[in-house]
């Protein structure tokens, strides 16, 4: 027995129980309304090809010109929890004043950034060791130099914000102090060779203190640059320091000689390790100890002190028992003098720092260079000045990356060629590129994203999906073409057929660097390109490339006719 037809007609049009099925069919429904717009929308545009390809193009172009207010970095600064700063007190301060103001620098620290500083950790003096000396990046060179490791409560702090308040706010509190800041994360520590800056400034050549001098107007210009920061001369030449003079003529006269005179200098001030290492053993333990002997320090504590240091004639003979004091056997003279003297190329070399602070490294880079180049008439003759640091490899990794991008194109273009044996269709499909572009610049436009490596490298990786997209959409034309020879019906056909394909194929590639976007990595602007670059890109997939499609082949088909006739 047949079932009543009422229960045939409610077994077909009952709606599923199961939600994805449900959410499927809904989905399915509105795709479907949004294709038809889609298509309706394209027919328009195809019908005015001609006024659409040219406005799309001009702005395509127009939008390439942000490039150039972008600004250029190596690699972007991001946030961090650390900040590591440099303080140069007086040169000459002693290390326990030295160890007194990065104390009360701390403190001043903390009430600048109030419940923002987790700990703050000092180190006063020079590394112990000349191997740390060599390869730690830091310009302690003497007494009065402190290295000061801020860690913030907030590990994703905006560090350049902080900055800008310690230095001001340190530059007023304590007048004569110098204030610099260095890279507290290890890729910029890389980036810089160790340096503790992007942009370090050589000047190198026999001639010391010429060069000194010259440095020093240098770092004085370049102070004046807009968003230019921490510009410090990593050497000193004028450490205090007391210079002895021996007599050497009267030192004979009463059987003293220059040595014996050192010796007891530095009996006196650094100890008898400084002349002459004794060792003592510990019978009870085998273990031998350092004898150090020197004079108390407190004694040592004026100049005086140091002329009435006495000179003894030892291994002279021994009737010589009379004391003689050294500030009769010598001068004594307060003078400047290198507190720490670098080489390059074995003659002496000066770095003059430069960081970059509000304002892209490569604008800085460029005034560097600018007022390098201006002061070459004031350079001495025997001199040298080179630039060196992260900023100056910027133009190689620059250089590179854009050949890299141009071949990318040109090998994708040869690659097409090669696979539909045509060099029409291949054209076609990479004029999409110019929209990639354009969204690429905007997105770093709009969200404040300055031009680096890793936004190039994006832009390469843009290039390669766009081309895809495009491809899927020329080729299906050009299967209808083939099929009835309407070049107009067969771009309308190729975008409706290939919406959804390249709709998912650009939402996966844009949903997955959205994270990427929105972090505070240094890939950030790589994922911002991407995300601009392919939403323009598939737009001028679904509505440049099939209007290219149709105004070449219809004019192609148009002329063969007109050649058959």
């Amino acid at each position: 027995m047949s079932q009543p037809p009422e229960q045939h007609g409610r077994s077909d049009v009952e709606p599923s129980r199961n939600l994805f099925v449900r959410f499927q069919k809904a989905f399915e429904r509105r795709f479907d309304r949004f294709r038809e717009r889609y298509g309706a929308l394209l027919e328009q545009v195809i019908a005015h090809r001609r006024a659409f390809v040219t406005i799309a193009l001009a702005i395509a172009a127009g939008s390439l010109s942000l490039f150039f207010f972008l600004g250029r970095d190596y690699f972007p600064e991001i946030r961090s929890g650390v900040i590591q700063m440099h303080m140069r007190a007086p040169l000459g301060t002693r290390i326990e004043v030295s160890g007194r103001i990065a104390t009360l620098v701390s403190n001043s620290i903390e009430e600048l950034l109030p419940g923002r500083v987790e700990n703050i950790v000092s180190n006063c003096g020079l590394p112990v060791g000349p191997h740390n000396l060599a390869f730690i990046p830091t310009p302690t060179i003497g007494s009065q130099d402190c290295d000061l490791t801020i860690l913030l409560k907030d590990e994703k702090a905006p560090v350049w914000d902080y900055r800008r308040i310690l230095r001001k706010g340190l530059k007023e509190r304590y007048p004569g102090t110098e204030f610099t800041f260095q890279p507290s994360d290890l890729t910029a520590k890389i980036l810089n060779f160790g340096a503790p800056a992007p942009i370090d400034v050589q000047v190198n050549g026999p001639d010391m203190y010429s060069n000194y001098e010259f440095a020093r107007k240098l770092a004085g210009k370049f102070r004046e640059i807009p968003g230019a920061a921490d510009v410090v001369i990593q050497q000193t030449m004028r450490t205090p320091t007391l210079m002895v003079e021996g007599d050497r003529t009267f030192g004979l006269g009463v059987n003293r000689t220059l040595k014996n005179m050192a010796d007891n200098l530095l009996m006196t001030t650094a100890g008898s390790q400084q002349v002459d290492q004794i060792y003592w053993l510990d019978p009870s333990t085998g273990m031998s100890y350092l004898i150090n002997v020197y004079t108390p320090q407190p004694q040592i504590n004026s100049v005086n002190s140091i002329k009435t240091v006495p000179v003894d004639a030892s291994g002279n003979a021994s009737n010589d028992h009379d004391v003689q004091l050294l500030g009769n056997l010598a001068d004594l003279s307060a003078e400047g003098t290198p507190g720490v003297i670098t080489h390059g190329n074995i003659m002496p070399l000066f770095d003059i720092y430069v960081s970059a602070e509000g304002r892209d490294l490569g604008g800085v880079l460029a005034d560097v260079e600018r007022i390098a180049h201006s002061m070459e008439h004031e350079k001495p003759l025997s001199a040298e000045v080179e630039i060196h640091g992260q900023a100056a490899l910027m133009y190689e990794a620059y250089a590179e990356l854009i050949f890299g991008l141009l071949a990318a194109i040109v090998l994708v273009y040869l690659l097409i060629v090669v696979n539909f044996q045509s060099w029409l269709d291949p054209f076609i499909i990479i004029t999409a590129l110019p929209g990639a572009l354009a969204g690429i610049a905007w997105a770093l436009f709009l969200t404040h994203t300055r031009l680096s490596e890793p936004a190039l490298t994006g832009a390469i990786m843009t290039m390669g999906t766009g081309t895809a997209n495009s491809i899927l959409v020329v080729s299906y034309a050009r299967e209808r073409l083939q099929e009835h020879g309407d070049a107009l019906l067969a771009a309308i056909e190729a975008g409706k057929t290939r919406f959804r394909p390249v709709l998912m194929t650009a939402s996966a590639m844009i949903i997955g660097m959205v994270p990427m976007a929105t972090g505070y990595s240094q890939n950030a602007p790589l994922g911002r390109a991407v995300i601009g670059g392919l939403l323009v890109a598939t737009v001028f997939t679904l509505f440049f490339v099939p209007c290219v499609y149709a105004m070449v082949y219809s004019r192609r088909m148009a002329r063969q006719k007109g050649q058959a006739s």
